[in-house]
């Protein structure tokens, strides 16, 4: 008998009294090392092939689990584990730290804790992850359970069924949410779907316990099972709200806070769908919910206190917002097409040109005596102050990466793009006008610098008989272009770091300036509009809102590349900056000035080599960071990345030439043009007054009252008209019960007769009875007459009742505490 088998028969001998640790030992004995993915998966084969020769063994190990799990508190797992917190960021990071000093206490009624119990290997998940999905699969189906064990998937389901309606609620909240209501002032009239798919999660619980007679703790087959189309329905159409303002970010801008929101109600919505899969008859769908919550628990528990994860996480979502926002105006380095592939071309000799005067006046200010942080604050205007006015001029520098690059290389591999294959396909060609665009932009910079920069020394020497830097200095200029024998490649990797960053900052000040409406700010300020004409208020206005990220990316960048050097030379750290444009109009003025003793050929070749490498450092590293920020914020695996660089070599070796010159064919996207401008869809201006689609459900909100059990009792003979009732119905927004199977059915000329709803909030009649309540707990959200009991129920409420809520109200006793789970080994 092999171990797993011995295992097996504990587990079922002691599945009614489960203890934690024979379950560790199973779970020990299946692990393998996660380099062993072959092993991993004969280790599952050996257990699935236990369980279909010993079926007790599957019904024994999956009482055992639900057995011990239900003693765990489990509505969390279904609400919370695997979706983002709305805790911040630092009380996050304070709170994990502190843990490394004095631990946190483990919440020991969670399944969270029993899962890191469980699973308390680092590896863990990279081992789970080499299991293949069909084993999985086989593995679920063969874990039947008895019928004399149904009480227990009775519990488990009425716990998953009470998640649906909590996270229903949070997805009302969510959804109606004054921040996510300003960013898209059209949602309220679409916010009843919000509503609506609150409405149909409580009906559908409740006509799910009432079919499968959960509260009987059985779980019965009916006959005709319940249809989850209308929940399912509006939680589509909440999804496609949320799509349609990640569609018109560019428009109204976005903040981290409304980032946050938006993804846990992606992840809410999301998670829903898993629950209704997990109780729902359909045995495929229900296997791979089960297995997609095993997988997060489990991820969430080896996760919990780690600092790593908290800053993955977070990180993840700045690379969400920065992908998420790009604006229409600003700097763009992708072109498609040849005019796209001119119009860099000349941008970047413009820029080349202005770089050429801003590197000759940086080694002019080396004559001046200043103090470290003045010639910090000196070389950082003159960079600053420069890249601002290559801009204003419509010129461009070579090897940035603006954010909307990140947000074009997010676009392609979207939801909405088609498979992964095809995303590959599409995001390996954008890499390469990517590439080829930033190619011409360096051509047109160094191209125009080296000979405005040689005519400035020439003209230099001529005026004033002297040359403009002593061979020493040229000496020193070529030195700094060696990539043997100096820093020159390092330094031109934190120059490509700047170039990223600054990328961002500029689409973090494009946000800013949308999202807080500088432009119409501007023109309604009191002293411009006293100074002003209004036509140049208006352009005013205008210009900020459109250039405000580019201008700051700029300014923010010349400082970076300014005060690096001094920042080492404080610090004592040998770092500093190289970019090609500026490396390039260094090579001119140090070949130019340097003595005819000290040049020679090697030197010469040197510093031509050491500008091109120069150049490719700067790309690759700017480019690389801003692919990662794109791929990150899409959550793309490592795989992918290899799948990436293989098609990417090939293209080079099948078509090299793409790399350098425009295709005869342009490629073309979804959302980027030949220019390489993002395109934005935005059709809700036009129909912002529109009615509402037919598609979409709106229903009031029902009347609710709690009466008491006398009163309930009354109800119970009287024909209900409805299953909920919707107070004073309009009828264009009644729904067919013939095109919505399941939905409510709501008639107008009846008289409305009020059917109480149940709603199981885990607590027991002892429990209920014991708290302390008041006689006003009746509820009703409207006045309307008939939706009132008549007065002789009233009365009969009052007289039979107020004996029993007099007798609660009087209660000293607290809630019953509920059973401890069995004590997990520390």
């Amino acid at each position: 008998m092999s171990e797993i088998q011995h295992i097996l028969q504990q587990i079922t001998a002691l599945s009614d009294v489960p203890d934690p640790a024979v379950l560790k030992r199973l779970i020990d004995e299946l692990r393998v090392s996660d380099k062993e993915p072959a092993l991993a998966n004969q280790k599952i084969q050996e257990l699935l092939e236990i369980l279909r020769h010993h079926p007790e063994y599957g019904d024994g190990l999956s009482s055992f689990v639900l057995t011990l799990i239900i003693q765990y508190r489990q509505i969390a797992l279904y609400t919370d584990t695997g979706i983002m917190s709305d805790q911040g960021f630092f009380n996050s990071l304070r709170r994990l730290i502190g843990h490394r000093f004095l631990p946190l206490l483990p919440q020991e009624d969670s399944v969270v804790e029993l899962a890191g119990y469980l699973f308390d290997k680092r590896s863990d998940e990279r081992w789970l992850s080499h299991i293949d999905n069909e084993k999985w699969d086989e593995l679920v189906d063969l874990l039947k359970v008895n019928d004399e064990h149904l009480n227990l998937i009775a519990t488990a389901k009425n716990s998953i069924l009470n998640a649906i309606i909590i996270l229903s609620y949070r997805i009302s909240g969510i959804g109606l949410h004054p921040d996510l209501m300003d960013s898209y002032p059209q949602m309220l009239n679409y916010s009843a779907s919000f509503v609506a798919q609150n409405q149909e999660a409580v009906l559908y619980v409740n006509q799910y316990r009432e079919a499968h007679e959960l509260d009987n703790l059985t779980d019965i087959i009916p006959e005709k099972a319940v249809d989850p189309a209308p929940l399912l329905v509006m939680i589509e159409q909440c999804e496609d709200i949320v799509a349609t303002i990640r569609k018109r970010i560019y428009k109204t801008g976005i903040s981290i806070r409304l980032t946050n929101m938006m993804l846990r109600l992606d992840q809410s919505l999301q998670r829903m769908r898993i629950l209704i899969e997990l109780v729902s008859d359909n045995h495929d769908k229900r296997d791979h919910a089960v297995i997609e919550l095993i997988q997060a628990l489990i991820t969430s528990a080896s996760r919990r206190y780690s600092i790593g994860y908290l800053i993955d996480n977070n990180t993840k979502l700045l690379s969400r917002k920065v992908t998420e926002n790009a604006s229409r105006v600003g700097e763009h380095y992708i072109s498609t097409d040849k005019s796209g592939y001119q119009k860099m071309f000349k941008k970047a000799s413009i820029g080349g040109f202005i770089i050429a005067f801003m590197a000759t006046t940086k080694i002019v200010t080396y004559h001046l005596a200043l103090a470290p942080m003045g010639r910090a604050f000196i070389n950082s205007m003159i960079y600053g102050l420069g890249f601002v006015f290559i801009h204003i001029v419509h010129g461009t520098v070579a090897t940035k990466q603006p954010a909307m690059t990140a947000a074009a290389i997010a676009s392609t591999i979207s939801d909405s793009s088609g498979k992964k294959s095809h995303q590959l396909n599409k995001l390996s060609e954008l890499v390469v006008d990517i590439l080829r665009t930033q190619f011409i932009a360096i051509m047109g910079n160094i191209m125009v610098a080296i000979p405005v920069a040689l005519i400035i020394s020439y003209a230099w020497l001529h005026n004033t008989g002297a040359p403009m830097i002593n061979t020493d200095m040229a000496a020193h200029l070529l030195h700094d272009l060696d990539p043997f024998r100096s820093l020159a490649l390092p330094h031109a990797a934190i120059a490509g770091v700047y170039l990223f960053l600054s990328g961002l900052i500029a689409g973090y000040y494009d946000n800013l300036a949308v999202y807080n409406n500088v432009g119409a700010r501007i023109q309604r300020h009191r002293l411009l509009k006293y100074l002003l004409p209004k036509a140049w208020l208006q352009r005013l206005g205008g210009f900020v809102e459109s250039n405000l990220g580019a201008i700051m990316g700029n300014f923010i960048f010349g400082i970076f590349l300014g005060s690096t050097a001094t920042i080492g030379f404080l610090f004592g750290l040998p770092i500093d900056i190289r970019h090609i444009a500026f490396a390039s109009a260094n090579l001119a003025h140090g070949l130019f000035n340097i003595s005819s003793s000290q040049l020679d050929w090697q030197i010469v070749l040197l510093s031509v080599f050491g500008v091109m490498l120069i150049g490719m450092v700067n790309l690759m590293v700017s480019f690389s960071l801003a692919l990662f920020v794109a791929l990150r914020s899409k959550e793309v695996k490592f795989v992918d990345w290899s799948r990436l660089t293989k098609q990417l070599f090939s293209h080079i070796m099948t078509h090299p030439s793409d790399f350098f010159w425009p295709r005869d064919k342009p490629m073309k996207y979804a959302r980027i043009d030949s220019q390489g401008q993002m395109i934005f869809d935005d059709s809700t201006t036009a129909n912002s007054n529109q009615p509402l689609p037919k598609n979409y459900v709106v229903r009031r909100l029902s009347d609710v009252k709690i009466l008491s059990k006398s009163l309930q009792k009354n109800t119970q003979d009287t024909p209900s008209v409805t299953d909920i009732h919707y107070a004073s119905p309009s009828t264009e927004h009644l729904i067919d019960s013939d095109q919505h199977s399941g939905d409510a059915q709501t008639s107008i000329n009846k008289p409305a007769i009020q059917k109480t709803i149940e709603l199981d909030d885990g607590l027991t009649e002892e429990a209920l009875s014991s708290g302390i309540y008041s006689e006003g707990i009746q509820y009703l959200a409207s006045n309307d007459n008939n939706n009132q009991p008549s007065p002789d129920a009233i009365n009969q409420d009052k007289t039979s009742g107020t004996s029993e809520i007099k007798a609660a109200g009087d209660a000293k006793t607290p809630l019953p505490k509920p059973k401890k789970p069995p004590n997990l080994p520390s």
